[in-house]
């Protein structure tokens, strides 16, 4: 965060900036069909590259049309430039390799057959991040699955701490969680900002991931960066979930044994974070599991003072 202060509307956003969102499968036979065109005749123009290139193939233009055919899931022309010379060691400017590209975009046939041909698995890009990490935070769960299985290395993280399980656990993704958690993934790693991958669940109302950090070992009264806890984030969740699943995270987490009035570096607790985020089901959750509405912060205020919404001043009446 930017200010010692519990979520706010862009506490995501600041942080993960750079990570790319994943990418939908089609939903329809005839949406399938057309991108399956659309891909042979991505692959067909790289090839045209190729052909016009080949009588003065040098170093650098082999390791631009690997890159390209990488980039654009061309497997059949990924190997035919690497039998014509193309290093699986090559990098571009940000320092990403063949490697990092294909396990980012979810190629799974690209990511087996540069690692056959002796690419570096757990090689690291100027930030940091390795091919492990680039499918883990864009939900490349059939990336994640072979690189698993090759021998990636799970506990390696980028230059802000964030290790696969992180960035999976900001994605809200129980299955690659699940995966580098029984790979010997560290749930209770923390980046750079104070904050671990159970923080970044709650955060996201992914409830379903809460409960598989839980049930690695996570302390769920653990303080983080500000002193806030899992309960905290829960009930300030992010704008990107829904209310419903906002509502299940926090309930998970009372059920658990989730304290209910620790209070954050600015004296503010669970139910406070929620009143001031205006989240009214989430106000309702805290106060029938006993949560204190009396208790100010380190500035005099009360839940009912930084309520925002009717529906929390409402809920917040005695």
């Amino acid at each position: 965060m930017t200010r010692a202060s519990g979520p706010d509307p862009l506490f995501f956003a600041w942080l993960f900036v750079a990570l790319a969102a994943a990418t939908a499968a089609p939903s329809d036979p005839s949406r399938a069909q057309t991108d399956q065109a659309d891909d042979k005749s991505v692959c067909e123009e790289v090839n045209k590259h190729y052909l016009v290139e080949r009588e003065q193939l040098n170093a650098r233009t082999l390791t631009d049309l690997l890159f390209e055919a990488t980039q654009k899931d061309c497997a059949a022309l990924v190997e035919q430039f690497l039998t014509a010379g193309a290093s699986v060691k090559a990098r571009t400017g940000i320092g990403n390799t063949a490697l990092i590209v294909a396990a980012r975009m979810g190629h799974t046939e690209i990511v087996e057959a540069l690692l056959a041909r002796g690419a570096e698995i757990n090689q690291r890009n100027l930030n940091g991040v390795t091919a492990l990490l680039a499918a883990a935070t864009n939900g490349r769960a059939p990336a994640v699955t072979t690189l698993l299985t090759a021998g990636a290395d799970v506990t390696i993280a980028d230059k802000n701490g964030v290790t696969p399980l992180i960035g999976a656990a900001f994605k809200g993704n129980e299955q690659i969680a699940e995966q580098l958690i029984h790979a010997g993934a560290n749930a209770r790693d923390i980046d750079q900002t104070g904050k671990s991958a159970i923080v970044y669940a709650a955060g996201r109302g992914a409830a379903s991931t809460v409960q598989l950090l839980m049930d690695a070992g996570v302390d769920i009264n653990r303080r983080y960066g500000n002193d806030l806890t899992a309960l905290m984030w829960a009930a300030g969740y992010s704008d990107d979930a829904a209310a419903d699943d906002g509502a299940a995270t926090v309930t998970l987490l009372l059920a658990k044994g989730a304290q209910l009035d620790p209070a954050d570096n600015r004296g503010r607790t669970a139910l406070m974070i929620a009143a001031e985020r205006g989240h009214a089901e989430i106000v309702k959750l805290l106060l029938a599991a006993g949560a204190d509405r009396n208790l100010r912060d380190k500035g005099g205020k009360t839940a009912g003072d930084l309520a925002s919404g009717d529906a929390v001043k409402t809920a917040l009446l005695p």
